[in-house]
């Protein structure tokens, strides 16, 4: 109350003060009042062009933030095209996998016509453990049955151990577990080939025959015999020969000649 009763004087006094100027202005000569207008210019002009340049700078903003609109508006409109350039690409990349793949079967095929075969895909790999097996895109629907052999472009994958409707699961011949009836290319002396432990690109050769002639660099392949692999399917080649005392007990490793870090596509026989 007592703030607006303060208000209300003060009021009274620039009024009183307003109306005192105007008479003495009325009574005044011109020459006065040019002075008197002077010095009201010199008081009102700096407020005028502070209250100018005030108004163009708000001018000035409002011009700024229209500006930053139009370049964030052009940012989500660059990102747009940017995301389905990038949408593209990957569709691009997925066709020529898709054609990589496609002229892979074809080529496979070619290779192993005198075999029925099925395609197939890889879409499960687990070689680096104890149990080496990988998992391909083509099961029971498709015909594929267990202890069916597994080739791939440059030999013997393994074979298949169970299905399901849509999904078939492989031994490989890298497993600990896996023996291969083999033979050596060259002399054809019999020989096994088993999985190792210790690396997804190596086989043990043992049960040599004494006076079978082994050479590094001998292809090894498959003998036919134990009901699994065809004959001739090819395995590897001789890396390393081993002799012992006893020539009974000499072994050899063999480099197998698929790349099971790099496998993707394999085919399937059918007609075994």
């Amino acid at each position: 109350m007592y703030k607006n009763k303060k208000t209300g004087i003060v009021g009274i006094v620039i009024t009183i003060i307003i109306l005192i100027i105007i008479v003495v202005l009325s009574n005044t000569d011109l020459n006065k009042i040019s002075h008197i207008e002077n010095i009201f210019s010199s008081i009102v002009m700096p407020i005028q062009n502070g209250l100018t340049y005030l108004k163009n700078k708000v001018d000035g903003n409002d011009s700024f933030f229209t500006d930053v609109k139009n370049l964030q508006a052009e940012n989500d409109e660059l990102k747009k095209k940017n995301s389905e350039l990038e949408q593209s690409i990957r569709e691009l990349e997925i066709i020529k996998s898709e054609n990589e793949t496609l002229k892979e079967y074809v080529n496979l095929k070619d290779k192993y016509l005198e075999y029925k075969t099925l395609p197939a895909y890889i879409i499960n790999k687990n070689i680096n453990n104890y149990e080496k097996t990988v998992v391909i895109n083509v099961g029971s629907k498709n015909g594929i049955k267990p202890k069916m052999t597994v080739i791939a472009d440059k030999g013997l994958v393994g074979y298949v151990i169970s299905t399901t409707e849509n999904t078939a699961k492989i031994q490989t011949m890298i497993d600990s577990s896996t023996s291969v009836s083999s033979i050596i290319s060259t002399s054809k002396e019999a020989i096994i080939v088993n999985g190792t432990l210790e690396s997804n690109s190596t086989l043990k050769a043992s049960y040599i025959p004494t006076e079978a002639t082994l050479l590094e660099n001998d292809n090894v392949e498959t003998s036919g015999i134990g009901g699994i692999y065809p004959k001739g399917i090819h395995i590897g080649t001789i890396k390393q020969i081993v002799n012992t005392k006893n020539n009974i007990d000499r072994y050899a490793y063999v480099e197998t000649a698929v790349d099971f870090s790099k496998l993707q596509t394999v085919l399937v026989i059918t007609n075994e």
